[in-house]
């Protein structure tokens, strides 16, 4: 056949990327094995029952159609009225994009804000997603580091010193996948002082915002001279239990907000009928959203009871969303080597951190999408494992 184009082939380059490791384990799982899936950040309960019958009363009800490219009107004054909650600043619905899941926001952001060549700087640990979303742009990254010492909050300095004359875009994600990390004010004013001196853009994923400790979520957009700079990605996936429903929103300057609707035209002729009216339901009348973010804090804080005191292990970020962070660095500096000895030894799939940036190796990321006994149950396991690996080495 002809080549594809290097567009397309350089969007996810050959290799492996740790994910391996949660395809082997669900593969095992499905063919009977009694393994702990603590892998992926999909919830282990259905969408709640309101917006289910929401769903399903629009389906008989005829709505099977076409909606508008950025979304249904009611849609995006429901979502609006989220993002001033999540943004804690004025939000129309003329400033509101409708997307195939949060993903999809992620790439009309880049689409909106890259030319070919141009560059951009993300924050490492990182969504998996994250580089391949750059490069379908065809753009250029510089990958910062921040530091498990200093619980994942991003250097300035590193930020800085990574621009380059093209630099266009500042992407960071804050409550952070997959380290749980919640960014402080002054971290954030000082990314948002940048991207004002040098006339950036800045990419803000907070997807998780709902789902945090009692640390403060701060949106870059609230602050002065950023709400016209400052594009926001989120979604229903994580907050409302909808993460199959694909049902994501892109908050922006209306100008922008309009130009990147023609990306709609071409990519996805706009968001189903029927799941747009079980998005307005969940939207307006908020099914879930309280109920799930006290589930996931009250599983962070047993999961983490369970682990208190375990041997050479550090927690690192764990402040928001749905997962944990441990360093493991003190017991196999190779976080892949250990995620998979621990699967085949006690049947847990966690994901080794190399797998969301340099900056993670020697980590493990363990969802949170179990039940608590479950999760006091992965401890447990965690820790017989290490005990034994400590032993093995002090008698090698």
């Amino acid at each position: 056949m002809p080549n594809p184009s290097s567009r397309i082939a350089g969007i996810v380059p050959s290799g492996k990327n740790g994910w391996e490791i949660h395809f082997a384990a669900m593969t095992r799982k499905q063919a009977g094995d009694k393994v702990i899936m603590l892998s992926v950040g999909d919830h282990d309960f259905d969408t709640p029952e309101g917006t289910v019958e929401a769903c399903v009363n629009a389906v008989r009800g005829g709505h099977h159609h076409y909606t508008q490219l950025p979304g249904l009107p009611r849609l995006r004054r429901a979502l609006a009225k989220l993002s001033e909650e999540c943004t804690a600043t004025e939000t129309s619905a003329d400033e509101i994009m409708v997307t195939i899941g949060g993903q999809g926001a992620l790439y009309a952001a880049f689409q909106g804000v890259l030319d070919p060549g141009d560059h951009a700087v993300i924050v490492s640990p990182y969504y998996a997603t994250y580089p391949g979303t750059v490069r379908a742009a065809g753009g250029r990254y510089t990958e910062i580091e921040t530091h498990a010492e200093n619980d994942f909050e991003p250097s300035l300095e590193e930020i800085e010193a990574a621009l380059e004359p093209d630099t266009r875009a500042i992407l960071i994600n804050s409550p952070n996948n997959p380290t749980g990390a919640v960014y402080s004010r002054a971290t954030i004013e000082r990314i948002a002082d940048i991207c004002r001196k040098r006339d950036l853009w800045l990419l803000s994923d907070e997807v998780y915002w709902t789902i945090r400790s009692e640390k403060e979520h701060l949106s870059p957009r609230a602050l002065p001279g950023m709400k016209e700079r400052t594009l926001v990605i989120n979604s229903l996936s994580k907050s409302h239990g909808m993460t199959g429903w694909r049902v994501g929103w892109l908050t922006g300057p209306a100008e922008m907000i309009a130009v990147l609707t023609n990306l709609n035209l071409v990519a996805t002729y706009g968001l189903p009928d029927f799941t747009s009216h079980a998005a307005i339901a969940a939207a307006e009348n908020g099914f879930g959203l309280r109920e799930i973010a006290d589930l996931y804090t009250k599983r962070r804080k047993a999961f983490l009871e369970a682990i208190r005191g375990l041997n050479d292990v550090v927690v690192r970020g764990s402040e928001g969303g749905m997962y944990v962070m441990l360093d493991i660095r003190a017991i196999e500096s190779d976080c892949e080597r250990f995620a998979w000895d621990f699967l085949g030894a006690e049947n847990v799939a966690v994901l080794p951190g190399a797998s969301f940036g340099d900056a993670a190796k020697g980590h493990i990321r363990i969802s949170m999408c179990q039940d608590e006994e479950t999760l006091r149950e992965a401890a447990k396991r965690l820790q017989r494992f290490i005990t034994a690996r400590l032993g093995r080495s002090a008698a090698e």
